[in-house]
């Protein structure tokens, strides 16, 4: 799959769009993903420019297709690969040569299989935030028994508001300049580590959106919040850099996320942006001001019963989004258009009754998408690949592959 930036956005008309999904899709039995690869070059092109020439790592949990993520990879601006789990990141470095885990890890034999292969120890990062993650590496196998490991620290990039409080995710304990430096120095006087990277993921920013449908007032709200939000933390991130900096030489500092490209880019401490969910552009997306990406990945289901005349039920459908429980985790129905959920019942885990379905029959199909990107994958085996309203190839996910790392 050859990730061309396409001459035409025929997802801003669906009425064309997802009836050409449709016939494209007509030999496939339900329920199925599809990729169209014009709408997912887009977004890979659309999130160069938002970077402003900074590289952009992949974030494979929004992904988890290895086919796009080295399809992507393939484009001058993309740079390796920042996985979720070791076990992942030590698959995916069987051909990927720059893979940093996102986040600490405790798995034993990942650990054992990491430090026992000078390939895999030379080609995937891990992440700490604290000294003991250090010495469950050491326990795992002693720094003289093993190949050096390589280092990642984690920053905090939420924000301490003297008005709202603490806004972002509770990741890191590593906050201030002193902290960091202090696990700096220890992880460089640790034999059989390596620092080599600093990251900081601003999820407040890289994951909130700013124009939520419906809700003015909060948008103006998050505006405020994510503007002085990223003010601190680029001041404090830089202050973070350069104490560590005069410590080690750092190959990278990693930022951001699909939300907040341009604020990470702008940042000159940082050396690299870090996204994912904006190359398939699942519905939670739809909700930012500054960027709008293109519905690449949706799955169909079919209507199997009318239990009234305005009514479609659908065979499953309840593929709920991870995060606080709301409406907006829900799948959303996108065409035919007009369709609602039913209050009482939902999105269901073997059937979804659908309102505004009068002119749906027995058979008939319904297009969905998902509210967050990688979660997708693990609902389907493949992803039908859509060129030019044709399937080219049948793409296997993580779970089409066998693997289901978390």
């Amino acid at each position: 799959m050859r990730l061309t930036r396409p001459t035409t956005e025929p997802w801003l008309a669906p009425e064309l769009y997802w009836p050409a999904l449709t016939g494209a899709t007509a030999a496939l039995g339900t329920p199925f993903g599809t990729i169209d690869a014009a709408a997912l070059a887009f977004n890979a092109h659309d999130m160069l420019r938002r970077a402003q020439g900074i590289p952009i790592r992949i974030a494979s949990k929004s992904v988890r297709v290895r086919g796009v993520i080295d399809a992507v990879l393939e484009l001058p601006g993309y740079r390796g690969v920042l996985a979720y789990t070791l076990a992942e990141a030590l698959w995916l470095a069987e051909t990927i040569d720059d893979v940093v885990v996102g986040y600490p890890s405790v798995d034993r034999s990942s650990i054992a299989a990491l430090g026992s292969s000078p390939l895999l120890a030379g080609r995937v990062t891990i992440m700490v935030d604290s000294i003991e993650q250090l010495d469950i590496v050491d326990a795992v196998l002693p720094p003289a028994r093993r190949e050096n490991i390589r280092v990642c620290i984690e920053l905090n990039a939420s924000w301490k508001s003297r008005m709202l409080g603490y806004l972002g995710v509770f990741r890191s304990p590593v906050f201030t300049v002193d902290q960091a430096v202090a696990l700096a120095r220890a992880v460089i006087a640790r034999p059989g580590f390596i620092l080599v990277g600093l990251m900081a993921y601003e999820s407040q920013i890289a994951g909130v959106v700013n124009r939520p449908a419906g809700k003015p007032a909060r948008g103006r709200i998050v505006d405020w919040v994510q503007k002085n939000s990223g003010e601190e933390l680029i001041r404090r991130r830089g202050e973070v850099v350069v104490a560590v900096r005069e410590l080690a030489e750092l190959e990278f500092v990693n930022g951001g996320g699909t939300g907040s490209l341009e604020l990470t880019a702008s940042d000159s401490s940082v050396t690299e942006v870090a996204a994912g969910s904006g190359l398939f552009g699942p519905h939670l997306f739809d909700g930012y001001s500054h960027f709008q990406p293109a519905p690449a990945a949706a799955f169909a289901l079919s209507v199997v019963r009318k239990p009234t005349p305005e009514m479609a039920t659908l065979l499953g459908g309840g593929w709920i989004a991870s995060g606080p429980p709301a409406l907006d985790r829900l799948p959303q129905p996108v065409w035919p258009m007009g369709l609602g959920f039913v209050a009482r019942e939902m999105a269901g885990e073997v059937q979804t009754p659908l309102t505004g379905a009068g002119a749906l029959s027995v058979g008939d199909r319904v297009w969905m998408r998902h509210t967050k990107a990688g979660e997708l994958s693990e609902h389907v085996n493949e992803f039908a690949i859509v060129v030019d309203e044709q399937v080219t190839e049948m793409m296997p996910t993580y779970r089409g592959e066998g693997k289901a790392f978390l």
